[in-house]
């Protein structure tokens, strides 16, 4: 098995513009802001600047758990940033996460701003900072920061390797998509053996290790990724999809999936996060627009 064109690396590695792929137009070897772009503030403690990518499900669903777990402080504005136009390389963003990376947080409710970026960074500070969904005991919370790392280690060869050659390449590298693909089945191999032995991934207890985890594998599991869930079997890992199916069910879930969303349905899309704690409210207050509503 091998590429269509063999291709012998250069001694010295050459950025070449454009260089095909859905994400060539933003994709770049060097860090920093290209433009000039302060970053709008609201008026809630929490400032999310985000897209509905499954990195940023992870806090938008994380942030809806909290509030309905009655954590008022956790009232936030979510802030679309449309990563396709490079949103992410504007002056504020980039003081905000020096990577360029969705999801950023900016914590306003101290006396001096506090940024935490990193979708594993972000759920384990809120994690700590509301003293929920994270466990107190010794061998619950150690278990429940095991998958959490385990997603931020694993979820790269999912996105960036599989899902780019499969869906987004330019090209079909028959290679790339087998190696990619068997890690990726790996993985879900992982997650099914152990949702067997375990209602959640951290034992009884529903944490911030399945918020982390489900926007990536559970979709994966119900094939709403990258259209490959024939391709994968997905269907096969019976223990991961009933958790993917429990997980997605809770009220809390299906609102942080709505934030920030820009494809699909357009009801399914709330572009703005409000105070009213009615759901039904927020999502038809969707389209207006203004600093306080953070559209």
């Amino acid at each position: 098995m091998s590429d269509p064109v063999p291709y012998t690396p250069p001694a010295v590695w050459e950025w070449k513009q454009p260089n095909g792929g859905r994400f060539a137009s933003i994709n770049r070897p060097v860090s920093g802001a290209t433009h000039d772009k302060p970053l709008p503030v609201g008026r809630h403690p929490l400032q999310l600047y985000s897209l509905a990518t499954p990195n940023g499900v992870k806090v938008t669903v994380m942030l809806e758990e909290l509030l309905a777990l009655g954590h008022t402080g956790a009232e936030y504005d979510a802030w679309l940033i449309r990563i396709g136009d490079g949103d992410q390389f504007g002056s504020g963003f980039v003081e905000v996460n020096p990577n360029s990376k969705i999801p950023a947080l900016l914590d306003r409710s101290g006396p001096v701003p506090r940024r935490v970026f990193e979708s594993g960074s972000i759920l384990l500070y809120l994690a700590e900072k509301f003293g929920a969904l994270l466990s107190r005991d010794p061998d619950v919370r150690t278990e429940t920061l095991n998958w959490l790392f385990w997603q931020m280690g694993s979820a790269p060869y999912l996105g960036g390797g599989f899902g780019h050659f499969y869906a987004y390449a330019p090209t079909r590298i028959e290679y790339a998509i087998d190696r990619f693909a068997m890690e990726a089945k790996r993985q879900m191999d992982v997650l099914d053996r152990h949702l067997a032995q375990h209602e959640y991934m951290a034992g009884a207890e529903y944490s911030i290790a399945d918020i982390a985890i489900w926007p990536w594998y559970g979709a994966l599991a119900q094939g709403l990724l990258y259209e490959a869930g024939e391709f994968l079997q997905v269907h096969s890992y019976r223990h991961l999809n009933r958790w993917a199916g429990l997980i997605g069910s809770r009220p809390a879930v299906r609102r942080g999936r709505m934030v920030n969303r820009v494809n699909g349905d357009p009801a399914a899309q709330l572009h703005e996060r409000h105070d009213a704690s009615d759901f039904e409210t927020r999502t038809q207050d969707r389209l207006q627009s203004g600093p306080a509503a953070g559209t």
